[in-house]
């Protein structure tokens, strides 16, 4: 039997059912959207125009201010627009080309986050063969094998998402389409798919953390033979990837790895990954890093300089 598929479009329903209250998130949200945009791309400039594009912490740290920039350019933008429209829809085919390319993205930024936390094993646990391991070729590899990783999560999760069939009613309770809300419109038992989602996002999510906390753990035993000032740094420089890991997995596990139907705050938890943690990872990684502080300093100047001639 053909599966059904009476909806053309979706209407959201938004964060909160209050609209006296839309207008005021209207200016917030767009103010955290232009924040985002501000520092990711002071990051990107002062990575990309300086030395620190040719250290492998720094490439990553490029490509994951470029992977925020578009996750939160694919979700937040519509998020805006929506908070100050009477009506909150969107089409069947741009709703999935939106949960494709949302997930698609997230995907790319856990793998580049795994990538972070295998050069900081590899500084701390092997320093002495750091630069023969993350050599220029095994960096775009990483890189490379984490958009491979990503695009084939993605696929996966839309491929069985337009296999199901949807009769109306159409109202998504979220701000942006992704397959839980979706699941609960579904005309059919969603039991397996419910399994099947779960294991594609909620478990690999869960799985990847749980290696990058152990990761960590190690890392930090081996900072014990290292000289106090070492010490210090390679701290500083770990905490700050351990806040962007659990600022970005938590919230993610708490959304994927529970069933689609049950009664949670997923698209209230949903912020953390899709505003939050973009906003504040400039933040994060550049408040204690002196390096990035002297070459946003040598960027400034630069067009300071270039502005005065």
């Amino acid at each position: 039997m053909e599966n059904q598929n009476n909806v053309t479009e979706f209407v959201f329903m938004g964060l909160w059912g209050n609209k006296k209250i839309e207008p005021l998130f209207f200016f917030l949200f767009l103010l955290c959207y232009l924040s985002v945009l501000m520092g990711n791309i002071i990051i990107l400039l002062a990575i990309t125009c300086s030395h620190l594009i040719q250290q492998p912490m720094y490439y990553f740290l490029c490509h994951l201010s470029l992977m925020d920039l578009c996750y939160t350019s694919t979700v937040v933008p519509r998020l805006v627009r929506d908070l100050a429209a009477a009506r909150k829809h969107i089409s069947y085919n741009n709703c999935m080309t939106q949960l494709f390319t949302a997930h698609l993205l997230v995907g790319v930024e856990m793998f580049i986050l795994v990538s972070m936390a295998f050069d900081r094993y590899v500084a701390i646990v092997k320093p002495l063969h750091y630069m023969v391991i993350m050599n220029r070729q095994r960096c775009n590899m990483l890189i490379i094998t984490a958009w491979v990783v990503g695009f084939w999560h993605s696929i996966a999760l839309l491929l069985m998402v337009l296999n199901l069939p949807f009769c109306g009613p159409n109202k998504l309770d979220h701000y942006i389409c992704d397959v839980k809300p979706l699941l609960k419109l579904v005309c059919k038992d969603i039991h397996v798919v419910s399994i099947l989602v779960i294991a594609n996002s909620g478990m690999v999510v869960l799985a990847i953390f749980l290696a990058l906390v152990a990761s960590y753990i190690v890392i930090l035993y081996n900072l014990r033979v290292r000289s106090s000032i070492g010490r210090q740094k390679a701290l500083s420089t770990c905490s700050s990837h351990i806040m962007v890991v659990v600022l970005f997995f938590v919230p993610c596990i708490y959304t994927y790895a529970l069933p689609a139907g049950t009664e949670n705050k997923d698209k209230e938890i949903s912020l953390f990954y899709t505003v939050i943690a973009p906003m504040l990872n400039p933040l994060i990684y550049t408040l204690r890093n002196m390096e990035m502080k002297i070459a946003m300093q040598k960027v400034w100047s630069k067009v300071v300089h270039s502005d005065l001639k």
